[in-house]
């Protein structure tokens, strides 16, 4: 009796240190005064996080990771004649020198959106807006944009371009890849529906640059199914369609490279449940399905419908959300939080709302942070900023993740101040320790690919990825 009772003990004390290894905290509960319908967040390199609200025109803000929240910029107050565009499309993208860069996703001086500069302190410059002339030849509506090795920014529109095939709309075209300069100098790389019944894909969203130095993205319409494109495409804006989706991953969203040189994204449809799916692609355009998201009679524990990217934690695995699923049936519950490994074996981490929900969950991905914790945000009622610790130490994070000798990278961390030592994969190279968050080290001669490690009074911590060294 008195060893049933000890196992008994035992037993529940693990299960209540496994709950305490896993903390979800609301930070911030948006209330419409402040913007609402946040959108998915950055990092910064003083250790906040950025990011934009999406309804009501738009805001730009900063909260810290207590959750105090400040309004860095209000797009368009008044809500007409909004010169500085409306509807904040995709995450902010923060420049070396701690500018941010980011999108409008319509509004500016023709209304089909802008690419604007903010500054930390909230000074907002608009570089570019959309759609100047008839038909939109500079395209429409942009998605994100990505900070390049060459120090420029490259992105996507969803519409517009001089594709002549595009069966979207009759107006403008089916969108485009363009590059802009830190200073607003703007070249049209691409535009999509350019082939005939839009085999080389339509609607892209964002863009990832890879490890060799190319871009990679997802179109969500045309290709040869009609159900979207993985693509390659080079500075000098050279397409190749590497994959064509079809029914097993339908309505493609959200791609990121991860540590074994392949490419891993969601689908909001498709997979075994057409629920949604996880996938893994190559960049010979090898396919594979990852995790299908099931909503089998039993239920959609897992969740339903993932319609935002993957990031790769310091642990190796995967974590998402679903905008629906968690609980009996398709309409139950507000999404998930869930972690997959890389071989597809998923947990379910999270459940939004314990009953319906007022609205849809989360629709952005997840930041982690060099603390270990991961934030996001939430869309159900007005929107919520969220942090969720599932018990992983801290790291840094290297900005960007690759680079040729001689160049410099930002190296993000927590309690860097005294930092005595940073090696790229054993080479130790020169290096500032800016802040307590930030280290700028210049990749040393005879580097080779591997961990960036980062020794401090208090330890030494390593990359979340391996940074590749370019020749």
């Amino acid at each position: 009796m008195a060893r049933r009772v000890l196992l008994r003990f035992i037993l529940c004390a693990a299960i209540a240190a496994g709950l305490r290894a896993q903390t979800f905290t609301t930070i911030f509960t948006f209330d419409g005064s402040d913007g609402f319908n946040p959108g998915g967040l950055t990092l910064g390199v003083d250790g906040n996080l950025y990011g934009t609200t999406f309804n009501q025109q738009g805001t730009i803000f900063k909260i810290t990771p207590t959750g105090v929240l400040t309004t860095l910029f209000d797009l368009c107050p008044g809500g007409s004649n909004c010169p500085n565009g409306v509807d904040p499309d995709g995450v902010l993208v923060q420049a070396a020198n701690g500018d941010f860069y980011g999108t409008t996703a319509w509004g500016g001086a023709f209304g089909y959106g802008t690419i604007y500069r903010i500054t930390p302190a909230g000074v907002l410059t608009t570089l570019h807006s959309f759609c100047a002339q008839s038909g939109c030849p500079d395209g429409a509506n942009p998605n994100s944009l990505t900070r390049a090795a060459d120090g420029n920014y490259y992105g996507t529109t969803a519409a517009g371009g001089t594709g002549s095939y595009c069966y979207f709309s009759q107006d403008v075209g089916c969108g485009s890849v363009f590059r802009i300069t830190p200073r607003g100098d703007f070249t049209t790389l691409y535009s999509f529906c350019f082939q005939s019944a839009c085999t080389d894909g339509a609607v892209p969203g964002p863009l990832i640059q890879a490890d060799d130095g190319s871009f990679y993205g997802i179109a969500g319409g045309g290709g040869s199914a009609g159900l979207g494109t993985f693509f390659r495409i080079t500075a000098a804006g050279i397409l190749t369609t590497v994959y064509n989706f079809d029914l097993e991953a339908s309505y493609p969203n959200g791609l990121m490279q991860a540590a074994d040189g392949e490419f891993y994204g969601t689908a909001t449809y498709g997979g075994v449940g057409s629920s949604g799916s996880i996938f893994r692609i190559t960049r010979g355009g090898a396919f594979s399905t990852v995790y299908s998201f099931r909503c089998s009679a039993g239920g959609c524990a897992d969740g339903v419908f993932p319609n935002s990217g993957l990031i790769q934690a310091s642990d190796g695995n995967f974590y998402g959300t679903t905008a629906n699923g968690g609980g009996n049936q398709k309409g139950d519950h507000g999404g998930t939080i869930f972690k997959v490994t890389p071989r597809g074996t998923l947990t379910t981490l999270h459940v939004f709302c314990a009953h319906l929900c007022p609205g849809i969950g989360p629709v952005a991905g997840l930041v982690q942070a060099p603390d270990g914790i991961f934030y996001g945000t939430f869309e159900a009622g007005e929107g919520a900023i969220f942090s969720l610790s599932v018990g992983l130490g801290p790291f840094v994070k290297p900005q960007p993740t690759f680079g040729k000798p001689g160049s410099v990278v930002q190296i993000l961390g927590t309690n860097l101040s005294g930092a005595s030592r940073v090696t790229f994969n054993g080479t130790a190279a020169a290096f500032r320790v800016v802040s307590s968050s930030l280290i700028m080290a210049t990749v040393p001669a005879g580097a080779t690919n591997g961990e960036i490690q980062v020794v401090t009074p208090s330890g030494t911590l390593a990359g979340d990825v391996p940074f590749v060294v370019w020749p």
